[in-house]
């Protein structure tokens, strides 16, 4: 358990990790290329390691011993059958995107998680890749892994996605889809949720040589046979993990500069900016990075967050600081996080005295101008770390507020911690 200590003002400039989202784009975009490639900047967290460790078992050889830069031999496309099962913890993305990959390659695929993972749906992309000649089950026959892969290729032809409420489905078979024996075509279903994260899978791609026919509705994809061309690759700075330092500028009525998320950004995330200024907020881009500035009062405002749901716990604990309402809209996708982070957020927000609604996919926060009606309490994370870093920007403000399970943070920003303390 860790104690948050309030502080009376801030003033800081701090760089975040690279990006995770890009990081493990750029992993499986660089496994299967011709040729070698260099990662700069990556995200070493718990995450990544799960992806670069499952790509090693499929015979991709990486070398991360410098942190700044990883090596990364590609194997234009030819996939080792794994001597073992491929535990993915509960990396949602590389579950997803390695799910793919391992369809690439010839013989048996095992793919595991953890009990949360075990419970978080894959149906669809299951389906999409049976669209492709893919022999693949769900052990539990649930939609959700482990998953079961008796691998032999990709046919390619066309293909339909059921459903895009998870952009990691849709980004999944993107990635792998130059590989098919056919050229691929793939059809998708119903609203795309997270939208800059399909664009940031799209722009990967190109940069690493294969250049994507898209619908600009993102609902239908032509994608060339090829290979992804070896490269040098430099990755941003992680701007999900910046919002929390953002987050406390505002909340504190201080000033946070971030050095290393640039404008503009591949990341959707990124535009939680825009929600920051609507709520009273100054930004700022300067030669040092992106500031932001908190105001004296903070004023509820009405958003649709479907396309950052990564950053609405970010947002809310923020709101429940502003003088009004609140009311975040398309997030129901939020429940099939690391947590039903949309449940959890109202939750600990009610611990710490919030008025807070909860709906099937929307969240409702009756704020109190710097958040008079609020008190300190022990915050439970759920293992998810998003919620940790989201709530630890309250106790910025409030006192009493603790954060138990603070290590789940791993998974994406290893050093959150050391990073906060020097908003002190």
């Amino acid at each position: 358990m860790i104690t948050i200590t309030p502080v009376p003002t801030i003033d800081a400039t701090i760089k975040v990790p690279g990006s995770k989202s890009l990081t493990q784009r750029a992993l499986i975009a660089a496994a299967l290329a011709d040729g070698p490639s260099q990662l700069i900047g990556p995200l070493a967290s718990e995450d990544t390691r799960y992806t670069m460790d499952a790509l090693r078992a499929m015979g991709v050889i990486c070398d991360d011993r410098d942190p700044d830069c990883w090596q990364v031999h590609g194997t234009g496309g030819l996939i080792r059958e794994p001597a073992s099962d491929i535990f993915l913890g509960n990396n949602g993305t590389a579950t997803r995107f390695l799910t793919s990959v391992a369809a690439l390659g010839h013989g048996r695929f095992h793919i595991t998680g953890s009990e949360r993972m075990a419970q978080r749906p894959i149906l669809p992309l299951i389906e999409a890749l049976r669209g492709w000649g893919v022999e693949i089950n769900s052990d539990a026959h649930n939609g959700c892994p482990p998953l079961t892969l008796a691998a032999q290729g990709l046919s390619g032809g066309r293909t339909v996605l059921p459903e895009g409420k998870s952009s990691q489905y849709l980004s999944s078979l993107l990635l792998v889809a130059p590989y098919a024996a056919t050229p691929a075509e793939l059809e998708v279903r119903g609203e795309i949720l997270s939208r800059p994260y399909v664009e940031m899978t799209l722009a990967v791609m190109a940069d690493f040589g294969i250049r994507v026919e898209a619908a600009t509705s993102l609902n239908a994809f032509r994608i060339p046979q090829g290979q992804y061309q070896g490269r040098t690759y430099t990755i941003e700075g992680d701007a999900s993990g910046a919002s929390y330092f953002w987050a406390a500028a505002a909340v504190t009525g201080g000033r946070v500069t971030v050095a290393n998320v640039p404008i503009p950004s591949l990341q959707g995330d990124a535009n939680l900016l825009p929600y920051l200024a609507r709520m009273g907020c100054q930004i700022d881009l300067t030669g040092e990075g992106i500031t932001v500035t908190g105001a004296d009062q903070l004023e509820g405002i009405e958003l649709d967050m479907g396309d950052m749901p990564d950053v609405a716990p970010t947002l809310a604990v923020v709101a429940a600081f502003a003088e009004g309402t609140t009311i975040i809209n398309n997030i129901a996708h939020l429940r099939i996080k690391e947590c039903d982070r949309l449940a959890a957020v109202v939750c600990e927000l009610r611990k710490l005295g919030a008025d807070v609604e909860e709906e099937e996919s929307r969240m409702i926060i009756h704020g109190k101008k710097g958040g008079s009606n609020l008190h300190g309490a022990t915050i439970t994370t759920y293992d998810d770390h998003r919620m940790a870093m989201s709530f630890a920007v309250a106790g910025l403000r409030i006192p009493g507020v603790q954060i138990t399970g603070e290590n789940c943070v791993v998974k994406s920003f290893p050093d959150f911690w050391e990073r906060f303390r020097l908003l002190a």
